[in-house]
């Protein structure tokens, strides 16, 4: 069936499903392609808003309550920037975190690199 017009919406799924096929034939080997359809979508910790034509929101917010769920409870706080004066500064003095700990912090940084 060729499509006569791009704005049949029978023509756009007919479209999007030999698409679809297209890929699975090509990377779906193993395990088919998961495919999920509709205007509000989950993916990756973000949730894609599509329901305003020609825009798209982004939003994190339960990846966000979930990583401050993680946080142990003595690195609660809070500061007005990240920035401090002494940000750059080295102290060969200091003791190293203990490892346990240390991963739990790069753990988070990673999540909140993603954020």
């Amino acid at each position: 069936m060729a499509c006569r017009q791009p704005k049949d919406i029978t023509c756009q799924k007919k479209v999007i499903g030999d698409i679809i096929a297209c890929l699975n034939s090509k990377f779906g080997k193993e395990s088919p392609l998961t495919t999920t359809h509709g205007k509000v979508l989950e993916y990756l910790g973000m949730t894609l808003d599509y329901t305003t034509t020609g825009k798209v929101k982004v939003r994190m917010f339960e990846y966000i309550d979930k990583m401050l769920a993680e946080l142990p409870t003595n690195m609660n706080g809070s500061a007005r920037t990240p920035a401090a004066g002494h940000l750059f500064n080295i102290h060969l003095e200091v003791r190293k975190l203990p490892k346990a700990t240390a991963q739990i912090f790069h753990h988070l940084v990673a999540k909140l690199l993603y954020l």
